[in-house]
Formats: C-alpha cells, sequence, structure tokens
C-alpha cells in the first residue's frame, strides 16, 4: 500500500559527504580519501517509504549507517559533514552537529534492519535477551513488561512467544530476520533503516518478510528507508525511489515515475537488469553498460557517471551535474536529458 507522499517531514538530509581517508606510507600519514557519499540531499516524511538503489559500493549502506549514527564507531577517522536533521519529540535535532549526550533521547526512534541475518544477532543470547536490549536502554520498563512486550512483538512478527528461549542457531534466515524486525520495533521508532533486510534470504522467504513489513508500516506508521539493488522489490514497497551512483543521487522520484519512466541513463540500464515474469514479453531492451564501476578512490571528474554513460559529452567532464527537477517531484542530474 502506497500512502500520500506530501507529509511533514521526518529526516531533512543537507549535502551529506562520508569519506573515509586512506592512510599509506612508514608514517601512516593520509594519502588518499574514498568519497561514499558525496554531497547528497533529499527528506523522508512521516509515514512515508523511501527506497535506495543502485550498485554494490555506490554508498546506499554508508548512508543508513550515517543516518542511525554509527559511522564514527565502525570507522573512528571517518569525515562527516552536512546535516542529518529529525524533526523528533516536537524538536529538531542534528545528528551529525550534535553532542552524543543531545542524541541519546532520540536514539529509540531510529533503528536499523541489517543485511545479514546471520551476523546481526548475537549468538550468545537469547531472542528474548536479543530483543529486550534497547527496552533496558532506552525505556523504564520493569522484567515483566518486557517480558511481555517480548511476547507481543514476536507475535507480531509471526514467530511463536515460547520461541523467546531459544539461541538465533536455532532459528533459518528467515525466522532470523524477523526477530531483527522485532528488536528494530521494540522501541516504536519513527524511521527504521532497513539495509538490505532481504537479499540473504530465498527469494520465497523474501516476498514474505516485504509484506510483514509493510503490514508493520501500516499499523505503526512509522517510516523506512528500504535500502536494496533489487529495483523491482523497491518499487514494490516505497511512495519514492533515490537512484544513487558511486557516492551521487543520480534520479529520485515517485516510484512510479522513476520505474516505469526512469530518464537517467543509468536508471534506464538499472531497469532493463530486472527480470520481466512475463517471457513473453521482449519489449524491454537489456542496456549493457560498458566498463566497471570506478573505483571511489579515483572518481571520474564531473558526472561520476560520464565514463560508462552512452549519451556522454565531453562537457561531462567539467562539474557534477545538480539534481533538477524535470517533472513533478521527479528530479534527475543528467544535463543531456530534457
Amino acid at each position: 500500500m502506497k500512502h500520500n507522499t506530501h507529509t511533514s517531514p521526518l529526516l531533512d538530509v543537507q549535502h551529506l559527504k562520508v569519506h573515509f581517508p586512506v592512510f599509506g606510507g612508514v608514517l601512516s600519514h593520509k594519502v588518499a580519501t574514498v568519497k561514499a557519499v558525496d554531497d547528497i540531499t533529499f527528506t523522508i516524511g512521516k509515514r512515508e517509504i523511501v527506497g535506495m538503489v543502485g550498485e554494490s559500493g555506490c554508498g546506499k549502506t554508508t548512508v543508513g549507517r550515517a543516518l542511525v549514527n554509527i559511522l564514527k564507531h565502525v570507522a573512528p577517522d571517518v569525515e562527516l559533514s552536512g546535516d542529518i536533521i529529525y524533526h523528533l519529540k516536537g524538536e529538531k535535532v542534528n545528528f551529525i552537529k550534535s553532542s552524543p549526550k543531545k542524541i541519546r533521547p532520540f536514539r529509540s526512534d531510529v533503528q536499523m534492519i541489517f543485511q545479514d541475518p546471520y551476523a546481526s544477532l548475537n549468538p550468545r543470547m537469547t531472542v528474548a535477551q536479543i530483543i529486550s536490549e534497547p527496552l533496558q536502554l532506552h525505556t523504564n520498563m520493569s522484567k515483566t513488561e518486557q517480558k511481555e512486550r517480548v511476547g507481543w512483538l514476536l507475535d507480531k512478527v509471526g514467530l511463536q512467544p515460547e520461541q523467546s528461549r531459544r539461541y538465533p542457531h536455532e532459528f533459518s534466515g528467515g525466522q532470523r530476520q524477523r526477530v531483527g524486525i522485532a528488536r528494530a520495533l521494540a522501541t516504536n521508532p519513527e524511521l527504521i533503516i532497513c539495509d538490505e533486510p532481504v537479499s540473504a534470504l530465498d527469494v520465497s522467504i523474501q516476498a514474505q518478510v516485504i509484506n510483514l513489513m509493510q503490514d508493520l508500516q501500516d499499523e505503526f506508521n512509522m517510516s523506512y528507508l528500504f535500502i536494496a539493488h533489487d529495483l523491482s522489490v523497491v518499487e514494490h514497497i516505497s511512495d519514492r525511489i533515490i537512484v544513487m551512483y558511486l557516492g551521487n543521487i543520480v534520479e529520485m522520484g515517485k516510484a512510479r515515475d522513476v520505474y516505469h519512466h526512469p530518464r537517467h541513463p543509468y536508471s534506464k540500464a538499472l531497469l532493463s537488469a530486472v527480470p520481466l515474469p512475463d517471457p513473453s514479453r521482449k519489449n524491454r531492451k537489456r542496456i549493457v553498460l560498458k566498463g566497471d564501476v570506478p573505483n571511489p578512490l579515483n572518481k571520474p571528474s564531473g558526472c561520476p557517471f560520464r565514463t560508462r554513460c552512452p549519451l556522454a559529452l565531453p562537457s561531462c567532464s567539467q562539474e557534477v551535474p545538480p539534481l533538477e527537477e524535470h517533472a513533478d517531484g521527479h528530479f534527475v542530474a543528467c544535463p543531456v536529458v530534457k
């Protein structure tokens, strides 16, 4: 079920840059920079599902980790700039420019579901301990209330409350991802960052998990940033889609517009790779891009896609094209596209 996208803003990302310094030499000084995310701006409204797609290494996961403010813990040398402004509890809080103490009361409002259900759950903890951990950190619930909440959450994600005494290794991949979803839901968040939550699962299980996430979103009025490389999955669940390439946003718009009428040459190539369920329909021409994705350590000048673009002009090497509105809410970063 798609929702009206003209909602009040929940998240406002302005000119976000995430750069990872590369150290080398005898004295281990900075020799290069990986521009994982290179000046992106977008918003997520309340009750909105925004899909973010692109090839592996385009910066999607880095964006997700920046939004939940865990990059400094993963890579202490990371260089972050720009603004990540949340509108929570009647306040505006900037996750980049605020102190950890200022951010802490808002942490429970932004949760994450990780890609690998085998790596994201602590194997030494029972399911009850895993799901109740955020409750211990962020609420004043008693042990009895926590136990009731865990049972209720397991029921919501389609598991049995009595399974709470089991350990992660006793569950299948799809069941583990349901545990991860229950953990993310524990504190009633406003936004859940879903980092490729179904890519490690079988196709039959993927549909179950996506339908579950849609049902939960309807019930709890949350927002999702749904990160994936499969455009058909994202189109199914999203209100709007953001297409990323090598740290930049190249296209952004309503899900049906981006999926059925892509404008950027990269979006068209991504979409042409989506398999059609009806083999008798041969109306979609497969677009094969030349060359490989450039190394983020050595990004091309100007438009990052120009080295593989069939429409590239000599002027494309001069500057990064701005994201411009071509139709109602449909933004494209390409001067060639009219």
